[in-house]
């Protein structure tokens, strides 16, 4: 590759998805342009041990930078030979937008249109972004495929999604921006976010606290985890196309209560459970469509979820300095 072709922006670098995709990049000979602005949905602190890894790499510059800030990114693209975009920068959680509404404005869409007009400006060679499982909303269909219609987010974070799929096309149709959607799937894996469930479960679970079960445990959930996440989205990035739409999940509907379950045995302690009502903007199960994406991009997802649950909890382990 080029000097050029070498240099990505990665948008949430400090994040979990962000952190690990710049990791890879970076092991694989690119140069990575880390954007985040350390917000305190969840522990900052968390976000600042990822940053640490990522800063010993030669190749890896850090702006400490909200993407809703367009004079501050207009000058990352200025001082920096940008090639192609991963925008993974968003506010997160389902829940949280019943909160906090506006941040999600703020982040998920102006800040998602600051980052494509400065791809139309700066002419940038792929533009790839973070959707999400949550933008089927109360599609009955099982599995979720791309062709679906997504016409009934119920919540405000999966509608900010659902908007950028469409701002991103219009973007692509009437600038020639190749630009690519990801719908994740349920992801986790080391370096977890704390607000996700195989997190919050260990960590009540190992401090002897009960943990919540939503919808009285009657859950599927299609668990993906990061590596598979990191591998499609990088066969992404690599794949310049006008406009795309991938599902990235497992494409396997994993029950709640054999998650917990499977947790429970891993950590050789049984959970305190508290069953409560589903949430609202939750949904009962989700599991992907994958076909397309292993067709158009080689995408195959093979960790099992109970080596992917072991994983996490040996760095659990380690990061929070528990004894086995």
């Amino acid at each position: 590759m080029t000097e050029s072709e070498k240099n990505i922006l990665v948008t949430g670098a400090a994040g979990f998805i962000g952190f690990h995709l710049s990791k890879r990049l970076l092991e694989t000979g690119y140069a990575v342009i880390g954007v985040d602005n350390l917000n305190p949905y969840y522990d900052v602190n968390l976000k600042r041990a990822r940053l640490d890894i990522l800063k010993a790499h030669g190749d890896f510059a850090f702006y400490h930078l909200d993407i809703h800030d367009l004079p501050g990114l207009r000058q990352v693209f200025r001082e920096r030979s940008v090639s192609r975009v991963c925008n993974l920068a968003a506010q997160a959680g389902v829940r949280y937008s019943l909160k906090d509404p506006f941040s999600y404005q703020k982040s998920n869409v102006e800040g998602f249109l600051n980052l494509l007009e400065l791809a139309r400006e700066y002419g940038v060679d792929n533009f790839v972004y973070a959707s999400s499982s949550s933008v089927y909303g109360k599609n009955k269909k099982i599995p979720y495929g791309v062709q679906d219609r997504v016409d009934n987010p119920i919540s405000l974070y999966a509608a900010t999604k659902k908007a950028n799929e469409l701002m991103a096309h219009a973007y692509s149709h009437l600038f020639e921006i190749p630009c690519t959607g990801l719908r994740y799937f349920t992801v986790y894996g080391p370096w977890g976010r704390p607000d996700m469930a195989l997190f919050l479960f260990t960590d009540a679970i190992l401090n002897h606290r009960p943990i919540k079960v939503y919808n009285y445990g009657k859950m599927r959930r299609d668990f993906t985890y990061i590596d598979d996440i990191v591998d499609g989205t990088i066969k992404a990035i690599e794949r310049p196309a006008p406009y795309e739409i991938f599902n990235l999940g497992n494409s396997d509907s994993v029950g709640l209560m054999d998650f917990i379950r499977t947790i429970e045995e891993e950590l050789g302690q049984e959970a305190e459970k508290e069953m409560l009502p589903l949430q609202p903007g939750d949904v009962p199960e989700t599991v992907a469509d994958i076909e397309r994406s292993r067709e158009i991009l080689g995408f195959s997802p093979g960790t099992p979820l109970r080596e992917g649950i072991r994983r996490f909890m040996a760095w659990y382990r380690e990061y929070y300095r528990i004894d086995a």
